[in-house]
């Protein structure tokens, strides 16, 4: 029997038994189809509101809202009664019917949580934008979200629970999808909750909201890869304070000096990998993707050479100045010059290189560019309903990574994406991380693939493969001298547009490689460690527009954890694909 065919027995056979489980047959039918109504009525309204969420016009959310709580409040006293208890209890359709029951409270416990979320959030829908560069009311606003927030994601962990204890299989293939995309939307509203949640109670006290903090601001290009992002081009430091946000001292990175000596230490395992200069010079600085271990050496230097007490450091590249620059709007420079969210990462990756053979020159355009988004902030600040999305988006890009040295506060930033952390979580994952060794800035042009397959588990094991393909896409013609130039080799004479990569595969914690193929060639690679992970290292090199595959085969520990796949910030996205066989695997 086909599936849609057996879909339709079930569901006849629900709608024929109901029929005899209580004396008004024709009740019953009709109890069935007024809640699948009102599940339906309460699903458009809820994609009415999602639509409308964008437009920040506050009464037809609040309308499409009332709609959805309106309809999923009755399917649910539909389905709490005892005839809809006796339907649940009945052969066949059982499974069916508890299903749906959870689903309509699911559906209502959504409401009752969106719609407490959008009372705290009316202040930042329907406030009129502060005075530019006072942000007092709008920390003491996010404050107050924070209690909310955090009672959303907690409401929503216990409805996924809930939901999850279903059938998975009531033999109704409708319903068994409504479920699993009931379970996908949960999860998704709950992640974006968690981390608006992070975001309100991390952004009051770090901008100030209990006294003065500085910061280092560095801005990272890209074009030249590093662990967490890019080399760092220029710095500032940020000030937050008595309601008010700015950015000073912004400077080239030869401003830093390089320490004589190492500023802090990390442990054996980093020293063996990165060498001295990895904590004495700000361009090797970040050659790791824990991004606390850049943070705390870039205080550090700034502290040896200023003799002045930071509060921490944040990191930023290009790509996040467009999402700045998406809620700012276009920012023009002193010569006349407009950046825009379009325009920012090529001019300040591509354009700047072409159009400044003196790298100072250059350097002080990127510094340019970074002041005039930075005067530009506070606006943004003002604005929380349209800033928080964005920020929301650079911290899930990692575009923007954020250390404290303040105890609690960095506690929090570990457990989110904004912190920059290698996690040190068991179970399954691959993070590819490449730095550039040329000295060049060919990065801009580098496409990535990942392609991670994990097999069944057998006997505590499983075998997975680890495909990474890396392509130079670097246009044909000449390019700047400064963008290809060879700092690795320069008495060497290499093909202009070449490149030459670190690319470095972290593997789960535990997991062992068989073997590595470059090309489909077997290949040695170095095995390295870091924070528990087993690294797995290669120099590459790359001709114009030629692409490389490396395949890793691993043996791991057997887990069901979904697993991890960090994604370095880099210019290009990567694209990732993932699939994993759970047969055989247990917590």
């Amino acid at each position: 029997m086909s599936g849609r065919r057996r879909s339709r027995v079930v569901l006849a056979v629900l709608l024929g038994l109901v029929a005899v489980l209580v004396p008004a047959g024709g009740w019953s039918a009709h109890l069935v189809l007024s809640v699948r109504d009102h599940l339906e009525a309460t699903r458009t309204a809820l994609l009415r509101l999602r639509t409308l969420a964008s437009t920040r016009d506050i009464e037809p959310m609040a309308r499409a809202l009332a709609d959805a709580r309106r309809h999923a409040t009755e399917a649910r006293r539909l389905t709490a009664g005892p005839d809809w208890s006796a339907i649940a209890h009945a052969p066949v359709v059982g499974d069916g019917a508890t299903t749906v029951r959870v689903l309509a409270e699911s559906a209502a416990e959504l409401t009752d949580v969106l719609a407490a979320v959008q009372r705290v959030g009316g202040a930042f829908l329907t406030a009129e934008s502060r005075a530019p560069g006072d942000v007092t009311s709008v920390l003491a606003d996010l404050d107050a979200a924070t209690p909310v927030l955090d009672d959303a994601v907690t409401r929503l962990a216990r409805m996924r629970s809930r939901l999850e204890a279903t059938p998975a299989d009531t033999g109704v293939d409708p319903l068994d999808k409504a479920r699993d995309t009931a379970l996908e939307g949960v999860d998704q509203l709950r992640g974006w909750f968690a981390g608006a949640a992070a975001v309100t109670a991390l952004l009051p006290p770090m901008l100030g909201h209990d006294g003065p903090r500085r910061y280092f601001l560095a801005f990272q290009t890209n074009a030249e890869a590093r662990g967490t992002g890019g080399l760092v081009g220029a710095f500032g430091i940020l000030r937050a304070g008595h309601g008010r946000v700015d950015v000073t001292r912004l400077s080239a990175n030869t401003t830093l000096d390089t320490s004589s000596g190492p500023v802090a230490d990390y442990g054996r395992d980093f020293r063996a990998r990165y060498g001295p200069s990895a904590v004495r010079m700000l361009s090797n600085s970040n050659l790791s993707p824990h991004f606390p271990y850049a943070a705390a050496t870039w205080t550090r230097l700034w502290e040896q050479q200023t003799h002045q007490r930071l509060d921490g450091a944040i990191a930023t590249d290009p790509i996040g100045l467009s999402d700045l620059l998406e809620v700012i709007g276009p920012v023009t420079l002193p010569d006349g010059e407009t950046v825009t969210a379009g325009n920012v990462v090529g001019l300040t990756e591509r354009t700047a290189y072409a159009r400044y053979t003196d790298p100072v020159a250059r350097k002080r355009f990127l510094i340019t560019v970074a002041g005039a988004v930075s005067e530009a902030l506070p606006s943004a600040l003002a604005e929380p309903s349209r800033l928080l999305p964005a920020l929301l988006h650079m911290v899930n890009e990692r575009r923007i990574q954020i250390w404290s040295r303040h105890r609690a506060e960095q506690s929090l930033l570990s457990a989110a994406d904004a912190g920059g952390v290698l996690s040190r979580r068991p179970g399954p994952f691959a993070g590819l991380v490449v730095n550039n060794s040329a000295g060049g800035k060919l990065d801009y042009y580098l496409k990535r693939s990942l392609d991670y397959e994990l097999g069944p588990c057998r006997s505590g094991l499983r075998s997975a493969r680890v495909r990474v393909r890396l392509t130079n896409d670097v246009p044909r013609g000449s390019l700047p001298s400064y963008v290809t130039g060879r700092l690795d080799s320069p008495q060497l004479r290499h093909t202009p547009g070449s490149n030459l990569l670190w690319v470095s595969l972290y593997a789960g914690i535990g997991t062992k490689m068989r073997l590595a193929r470059l090309d489909g060639d077997r290949v040695p690679v170095l095995r390295e460690d870091e924070r528990s992970h087993p690294v797995y290292s290669t120099l590459l090199e790359f001709a114009p527009r030629q692409s490389r595959t490396l395949e890793f085969d691993l043996l791991e520990p057997s887990s069901d954890r979904q697993p991890l796949v960090p994604v370095q910030p880099l210019v290009r996205p990567q694209h990732t694909r993932i699939s994993w066989d759970t047969q055989g695997c247990t917590p």
